[in-house]
């Protein structure tokens, strides 16, 4: 299909290569694995990613389920990393810097380099407020 891409043998290395690397920096920094679902209700999207931008209006994969409930296949990490944290009240954990990756999908024009089903690396740190945390981000 036009848009997604297949993973195959001879670049997989290359794929573990970097997930090992971002996991060891993660690691040593501090920041926890936090897993979320792929599919999640729309709403967490229009909140986090704000209703009037181009990627909740133009480029989720978003659809009624078979309750009707309106879900989409998440676009981005962040807000749903917001979501994990809230719910499950994170914010009482020792840990409050927590890394993801895992993959994201935008319905876009696909273009060289650019796919509709692509993998992002990403962390997020809640309730530090030394701006040196801003910098560890980058």
């Amino acid at each position: 299909m036009k848009g997604f891409k297949d993973i195959l043998p001879e670049t997989i290395e290359k794929w573990h290569f970097l997930e090992k690397t971002a996991v060891k920096i993660f690691t040593h920094l501090g920041y926890k694995e936090i897993r979320t679902p792929i599919l999640e209700k729309t709403s967490v999207f229009e909140r986090g990613v704000g209703d009037s931008t181009d990627i909740v209006e133009k480029e989720m994969y978003t659809f009624l389920d078979k309750s009707g409930e309106s879900v989409t296949l998440r676009p981005e990490g962040t807000a749903g990393i917001v979501r994990a944290f809230i719910e499950n009240k994170l914010e009482t954990s020792v840990f409050n810097k927590l890394y993801y990756i895992g993959p994201m999908f935008r319905y876009e024009r696909p273009q060289k380099g650019r796919f509709r089903q692509f993998h992002q690396i990403g962390a997020e740190c809640f309730g530090i407020k030394n701006p040196a945390i801003d910098a560890e981000i980058i």
